[in-house]
């Protein structure tokens, strides 16, 4: 078995009397792709934050190539990035001054070429040029998938990274990430409501539901427990707390 290049440990975060985050267990073994799923306000985002150091946990604690995010994230944190098409980058800098700035920070070598060469693979050249804030929702997908590859990192945390794209781009943007996983090794937290690309990219899945994970496992297994045919469905009576799997989700979720 591959050593866990993620390992999440009863993670907790609280805001006053609301317990967004409640001892969530994972991990991620080297080179493969775990699915977190829960509908809005399930904790996934809180959860990435507190895996980017972000946030401070309440309780618990993240360890994510060896390193301690509480006390040497700095350590993890150039071989990381993370992508969202929900967190704009600055409005007036263009796509390519926005790039370099971020190729700066990571200390990348090469840096023109390196997005110059993203800019190719990901269809960009024609709006390089072009203030992010004038961007549309589509061409900001692109581009926050580009801030994050621009350091080639060996762990990569994806909200939605095919939100707003057609689904021809959103196919080759999941090849892509598939080719890239293949070349580099790398390992793929991924949090998505598109759930065929679920199916496709992730070995195994984790379900939340009001802050905590209430079942896991590979999404040919959730289809089978379930009785479903579709992670639609498998998701909707998770959402709605209906389902074969039901009271084992409770039973996952106390733990």
């Amino acid at each position: 078995m591959s050593k866990a290049v993620i390992d999440v440990r009863n993670l907790e975060k609280r805001y006053g009397t609301v317990h967004a985050v409640r001892g969530v267990t994972f991990s991620v073994e080297a080179g493969t792709t775990m699915g977190l799923l829960g509908g809005n306000g399930a904790g996934k985002t809180t959860t990435i934050a507190m895996m980017l150091g972000l946030l401070e946990p309440t309780g618990g604690g993240v360890s994510i190539l060896g390193c301690d995010m509480a006390t040497e994230r700095y350590r993890a944190l150039p071989f990381m990035n993370f992508s969202s098409p929900y967190v704009d980058l600055p409005h007036r800098l263009t796509v390519r001054e926005n790039l370099r700035i971020y190729a700066g920070l990571y200390s990348v070598p090469g840096p023109k070429d390196r997005i110059a060469e993203l800019a190719e693979q990901l269809h960009m050249e024609d709006f390089m040029n072009r203030p992010s804030g004038k961007l549309s929702a589509g061409q900001k997908t692109r581009v926050a998938l580009a801030k994050a590859l621009i350091n080639t990192p060996k762990v990569l945390l994806l909200d939605e990274p095919t939100a707003s794209l057609d689904p021809d781009t959103g196919d080759w943007i999941r090849t892509y990430l598939e080719n890239y996983q293949q070349i580099t090794g790398a390992t793929i937290l991924l949090a998505s409501h598109n759930m065929q690309e679920v199916e496709r990219l992730c070995r195994e899945v984790l379900m939340m539901r009001q802050g905590t994970i209430v079942d896991r496992g590979g999404p040919a297994e959730l289809l089978a427990k379930y009785g479903r045919k579709t992670m639609d469905e498998v998701f909707l009576d998770v959402a709605r707390r209906t389902g074969a799997a039901n009271g084992n989700q409770d039973e996952q979720g106390a733990a």
